[in-house]
């Protein structure tokens, strides 16, 4: 069995297929793991979904920033923007039972066999690995109860609170977590937030720094996937940690490595859609 893991889709599900053929991936024997947004912004969002759900024994996803939007969407439709490619999923005949797939998956996955993790954005620098998991156990437990689903998505939405405390409780607790694990770039060694600061490592404010350069952070020594960051290009300075983004959406390339010999397989993606 081998086992990869992919960068956003964002609906981009022909280059997925490329790579995909390119290692003779097996959904019998192999496994792929997601690091999140797999819809949105790309051409074939209900078609990505459908792709991965026919073969979901075979996938381990986590949620990104635009696949809890499509929850939410799905809930209000007022939170729809312009530049959202989701209208196709919302009229699907088989919109409930794709929904209700992607709201069991997770915001963090961890193998201890190989002590690797997979987040979609990243890592909050003061939670270990043990603590990050259960903030994770909290978002996740949320979006699978019917009767406290569409209260978070409704409330998800904002950049406050901007720093984790033991003490916050509702919805503001679930929205900083949720930031942490599908939004963040930038954050101060306390773990103080700036959403706003979207481009490569030179560009962060001061008093700032990408959320992995924290020397202090709780989770080093384990192996990180994450996505969420196009702007670098796939290139994360900091040993053991990898940035599988490569824009594939944005006319980039669309990133699979091989988790075991960290490989790398790209498509581009302008020569697939």
């Amino acid at each position: 069995m081998t086992t990869y893991a992919v960068g956003d889709l964002q609906g981009c599900l022909k280059p997925l297929k490329c790579l995909l053929e390119r290692v003779a991936f097996d959904p019998a024997k192999d496994q792929l793991w997601v690091a999140g947004d797999l819809v949105n912004r790309g051409p074939q969002s209900l078609e990505t979904l459908r792709f991965l759900y026919a073969m979901r024994d075979s996938v381990v996803c986590v949620l990104g920033n635009h696949d809890l939007h499509l929850l939410a969407v799905s809930q209000n439709a007022e939170r729809m923007k312009k530049s959202d490619t989701l209208q196709a999923i919302l009229e699907a005949p088989d919109r409930a039972v794709l929904l209700d797939w992607l709201r069991q998956q997770k915001l963090m996955h961890f193998d201890a066999t190989r002590n690797i993790a997979m987040v979609h954005a990243g890592i909050a620098p003061q939670w270990s690995i043990e603590k990050a998991l259960k903030r994770a156990a909290e978002v996740e437990e949320v979006l699978r109860d019917d009767n406290r689903l569409c209260k978070f998505l409704d409330g998800m939405y904002g950049n406050e609170p901007d720093v984790w405390n033991n003490e916050l409780s509702g919805v503001p607790r679930l929205r900083v977590i949720t930031n942490y694990f599908t939004r963040m770039r930038f954050c101060t060694a306390d773990g103080t937030l700036d959403l706003k600061s979207k481009e490569g490592l030179d560009t962060a404010p001061a008093g700032y720094l990408p959320w992995f350069s924290h020397k202090q952070r709780k989770s080093l020594g384990t192996k990180i996937i994450f996505g969420h960051w196009a702007a670098l290009e796939g290139n994360c300075p900091e040993p053991d940690l990898y940035a599988l983004d490569t824009g594939c959406v944005w006319g980039g390339a669309l990133t699979m490595m091989n988790i075991d010999t960290a490989k790398l397989h790209r498509c581009q993606c302008s020569e697939e859609k």
